[in-house]
């Protein structure tokens, strides 16, 4: 179905997903294909019930070394705007999340990004956009765009400051320089380093005790809450959040999560 994606499932009950760019030859440098192929399978996987959590990856010993300088070359400049890549991912989340690459956000699941190698250009914008950064030891990091005579493109320029503060942002964007796993680790560009021949098992046990041992209701609304309160201010947060805190009251999961707790039993939630 997939010829630059690979999808496959994992843990208890298949409930992660695993995506993987498929391109090791290449680095996994992003294509038109490769492009299409993400988000059509992430479309896929925020529709399906079954999955509670969803792994990036990338195949081989790159994650992404960004776009494919061979497809780069040729990119015809009002290709950035195409109506094909800017049209809305999901009517129910936030307008600033609609765009070609910063969908990652409006999914209603999780998305860990399993960083195995060089992340660079779109590559490095892809991992900023998941909800967590778990990478190997033998990460590097990279903006690349001024070497490259671009700018900070899709976002960039809002997302990196919120991870990594303002100036370790400007000195990565000005810079384009690579950065090592300690550094990336002390700048919080990752939430945790782990051993190579480790990263996928870790990943998939983390993603898997989410997906088992919490409510994915919780959790979506949970998501929501994060990528909305950039947007807000803090009456407007508390304010979403007693809705929600009203409507929790009344769910299915919350009704299970009191009585899992109560019958001391592993939890059965459904996601309603």
């Amino acid at each position: 179905m997939y010829t630059q994606i690979e999808l496959t499932f994992a843990g208890t009950d298949q409930h992660v997903a695993i995506v993987t760019l498929s391109r090791p030859e290449k680095m996994n440098a992003l294509t038109k294909v490769m492009e299409a192929e993400l988000r059509a399978v992430f479309e896929r996987l925020d529709k399906d019930a079954a999955v509670r959590a969803i792994v990036l990856t990338g195949k081989g010993r790159a994650f992404c070394a960004g776009m494919d300088i061979d497809e780069l070359e040729v990119l015809p400049p009002d290709d950035i705007q195409a109506a094909e890549w800017m049209r809305p991912y999901n009517m129910n989340r936030r307008p600033d999340y609609q765009s070609r690459y910063a969908y990652f956000p409006a999914i209603a699941k999780p998305v860990i990004c399993a960083i195995n190698g060089a992340a660079a250009g779109l590559g490095l914008i892809f991992a900023l956009y998941s909800d967590m950064r778990f990478a190997s030891d033998k990460a590097v990091f990279s903006t690349a765009f001024a070497k490259r005579g671009l700018i900070a493109e899709h976002g960039i320029a809002w997302i990196l400051p919120r991870v990594v503060g303002p100036g370790n942002a400007a000195d990565l964007l000005f810079s384009a320089r690579k950065v090592g796993i300690e550094e990336a680790l002390q700048m919080r560009l990752v939430d945790r380093v782990i051993p190579a021949e480790h990263l996928m098992d870790e990943v998939i046990s983390y993603a898997n005790d989410i997906a088992m041992n919490v409510s994915p209701r919780s959790v979506r609304v949970m998501k929501q809450q994060l990528s909305t309160a950039p947007f807000q201010s803090l009456s407007e947060a508390i304010a979403l959040a007693n809705h929600e805190m009203f409507d929790s009251l009344q769910s299915a999961d919350f009704k299970e999560g009191v009585s899992h707790f109560i019958e001391r039993r592993p939890a059965n939630f459904t996601g309603r």
